[in-house]
């Protein structure tokens, strides 16, 4: 069961973390919200204006190529123009203090921008293009757009290096080890619905508590140490 805490250093003063502790911060939609970023799932989020079918599937690659590189070049230019907030700061500036790894859902870079070493993104990256005959051929995009007639080394087109429904993550692998190893989980702007992501909170272990910072109420998380900090990831 949760326990909702109002006072950060009720949760924090037990733990006694030191310069090793291992701090995972496991951030989603809502982290980049404050930037500006549009969500998905919120109502009026990008799911409403562009159903999944049409924008972020295999086969909506297949059927309308020109359509998903569009969506994908608008959602890049968007991030263009906003810049990491303060909670992306906070959360670079405790490399100082401890051993931290930022797990995300999100496929901007604002973790990145803001200072953070070491990000590990579930769901690919944006400003990446991948070849869609070898997917270990990534590039960055320089430019804001991705465009059809921009191939890969191989002579293939370019894909958005993005995870689409449908698709296996690759990155589950890691980011299982990432958790398994923390002294402290901490889960940013997530509802925690979306697997096999949502899943990654079922792998932490036992005396590993779990810190839920989300103005809303996320999906149930079982568990004895699941504290819930109802604020926004800036708060």
């Amino acid at each position: 069961m949760y326990k909702v805490i109002h006072d950060i250093q009720e949760f924090l003063s037990p733990l006694k973390l030191r310069r090793t502790s291992k701090i995972c911060f496991f951030s989603g939609a809502g982290m980049s919200a404050e930037s500006g970023i549009a969500t998905f799932r919120d109502q009026g989020g990008l799911w409403e204006q562009h159903p999944v079918e049409e924008v972020a599937t295999p086969q909506a690659w297949q059927r309308n190529r020109a359509k998903v590189l569009e969506f994908y070049n608008l959602r890049r230019r968007q991030l263009l123009q906003v810049k990491p907030n303060t909670a992306h700061k906070a959360i670079a500036e405790l490399e100082q203090l401890f051993d931290v790894q930022v797990i995300t859902q999100n496929i901007d870079d604002l973790h990145e921008r803001a200072g953070s070493q070491r990000v590990l993104h579930l769901h690919g990256e944006l400003r990446k293009a991948r070849s869609t005959v070898n997917p270990d051929l990534v590039y960055p995009v320089e430019g804001g757009d991705l465009d059809e007639g921009d191939l890969c080394a191989l002579g293939s087109q370019l894909r958005p290096h993005v995870v689409w429904f449908g698709e296996e993550v690759p990155a589950m692998i890691p980011a299982v080890k990432l958790v398994q190893s923390a002294d402290l989980l901490v889960v940013i702007g997530s509802s925690l619905n979306v697997y096999p992501a949502a899943g990654l909170l079922q792998m932490v272990v036992d005396e590993c508590p779990i810190l839920l910072i989300d103005p809303g109420t996320p999906e149930l998380v079982h568990g004895t140490k699941v504290y819930h900090f109802p604020v926004t990831a800036t708060e």
